[in-house]
C-alpha cells in the first residue's frame, strides 16, 4: 500500500473529504482510487514519502490522451477547416495555461498531494503544477474508465473553448483572458469562490 493510500486507510478526513469533492467535480466515482491519488502526488511529496510515484508518469500519458481526444473532436467537428487551422484550434485548447485553468475548475489545487516546502510556498497555486497534475488525472480517469471515460471528461470540460478557438480571434471572454494574464505575469491563478446546489446526486456548481 502506498502512502497515499494509507493516508486514505487510516481514515484522514482531509483526503478523503478532498477526493469526495474532486470526484463530484470530475463526475465520476473512481473504481480503483489509487490511480486517483497517484495522479495527486507531486514529486515533492514523493521526496518526503520514499515508496511513493510521483504523478509524472501519468502526467506523460495523460499528455497524449488529451491530445488525441481534441484531434478527433476537431478533426470530426470541423471538417471544412485545413491541417494547419485544425493544428491552432488544439494549441489554442492544448497548452499549460488552460489546463491550470481546468485544475482550477475541478477544484484540483487543494486535493493535490504536496511536500511541505513546496505547500508553504503555494504550490497548489501553481500553473505549472496544476497543468501537470490535470494531464495526470486525465490519464487515471482513462486507466480507470478507458477512451469513453477520458473523452467524456475532456469534452465535458473543453468543448466550449474548442468552439472559441475554432471561431477565431476574438473568442477569448474575459474571464479566460483573466486566468492567462495572472498566470503569466504572476505565475498564479484567481481565486473563485465556488457554490453547489440540488441534491448530492445531481449537485451543479
Amino acid at each position: 500500500m502506498s502512502d497515499p493510500e494509507r493516508a486514505l486507510d487510516a481514515g484522514q478526513d482531509d483526503t478523503a473529504d478532498g477526493l469526495d469533492r474532486l470526484q463530484d467535480r470530475l463526475g465520476r466515482r473512481f473504481r480503483d482510487l489509487s490511480l486517483l491519488l497517484g495522479a495527486l502526488a507531486h514529486r515533492s511529496w514523493c521526496a518526503e514519502h520514499l515508496d511513493t510515484e510521483s504523478n509524472e508518469r501519468l502526467e506523460f500519458l495523460g499528455d497524449a490522451v488529451l491530445g488525441l481526444v481534441v484531434t478527433d473532436r476537431v478533426y470530426h467537428l470541423y471538417p471544412e477547416l485545413p491541417e494547419g487551422e485544425l493544428a491552432k484550434v488544439r494549441a489554442a485548447v492544448v497548452n499549460a495555461e488552460v489546463l491550470a485553468q481546468l485544475a482550477v475548475e475541478v477544484g484540483l489545487g487543494p486535493a493535490l498531494l504536496l511536500g511541505k516546502g513546496e505547500d508553504a510556498s503555494g504550490g497548489r497555486t501553481k500553473p505549472s503544477i496544476l497543468s501537470d497534475a490535470m494531464e495526470a488525472v486525465i490519464a487515471a480517469v482513462y486507466l480507470d474508465g478507458g477512451w469513453d471515460a477520458a473523452n467524456a471528461l475532456v469534452l465535458r470540460l473543453l468543448a466550449g473553448r474548442i468552439a472559441e478557438a475554432a471561431a477565431g480571434p476574438g473568442g477569448h471572454d474575459y474571464k479566460t483572458r483573466l486566468q492567462e494574464l495572472a498566470a503569466r505575469q504572476f505565475d498564479r491563478l484567481p481565486r473563485y469562490q465556488v457554490s453547489g446546489h440540488g441534491p448530492d446526486h445531481a449537485k451543479r456548481f
